[in-house]
């Protein structure tokens, strides 16, 4: 008689044991969901004054250049969109006619500091963006898209080049966990890193509007 309830106290504690085990691992798992799809949204938008990317103000330069240099963030805003679709073959005729583009902007109206400056960001753009014309694999396209991204944005702040309000966002899981940026024209999150993957994964980390 006491070697059978032995054997069920036993029995009981197992299952207990099992169960309370079973219930932390599925409340960890709803924490990294819950967690993941905090980030999803994006709703929450940074203050006016948060600056992720740091620009000298040029915004005086002639207007060619600042045209030019819109014309370079068109180009970038079509290349984004073909990421976030996970379209290689666009991505790629798009970086193609970055390049181009970036090839365009005149910098011999600018003197100084300025045109040192949009050479040296055009030189990035040019560079990350011919990587990615070079490769017809998705992955590493978006490889090149931060360094494409950053030098984008900079351009765009200096020579006061936006014609829209545009959005600095970042993936915190983009870049095997270290994170990364991108640039939009909208204040949703779509997520050229990992498309319909992880769509909504991401947060609006800067704001630009033209002054």
């Amino acid at each position: 008689m006491m070697k059978k309830t032995f054997v069920a106290a036993a029995l009981a504690a197992f299952v207990f044991t099992a169960c309370s085990e079973s219930g932390k691992h599925e409340t960890a798992e709803t924490e990294t969901m819950e967690h993941h799809e905090g980030m999803a949204h994006g709703d929450e938008m940074p203050a006016q004054t948060s600056v992720v990317v740091e620009a000298p103000d040029y915004t005086a330069a002639a207007e060619p250049v600042k045209n030019q240099i819109s014309d370079v963030v068109s180009g970038y805003l079509k290349l984004k969109d073909n990421l976030v679709a996970s379209d290689a073959a666009k991505a790629q005729q798009d970086a193609k006619a970055i390049v181009d583009a970036a090839k365009k902007v005149d910098v011999s109206a600018l003197e100084g500091e300025q045109k040192t400056f949009a050479e040296e960001k055009l030189s990035e753009v040019r560079q990350a963006a011919s990587a990615m014309a070079e490769a017809a694999d998705l992955e590493l396209q978006r490889a090149q898209l931060e360094l494409l991204s950053e030098a984008t944005f900079a351009l765009t702040k200096a020579f006061g080049a936006a014609h829209e309000t545009l959005y600095y966002q970042h993936c915190p899981m983009a870049n095997n966990d270290q994170g990364a940026y991108w640039l939009s024209a909208e204040k949703d999150i779509k997520n050229p890193y990992f498309g319909d993957a992880m769509l909504k994964c991401g947060s609006n980390e800067e704001v630009y509007s033209k002054k």
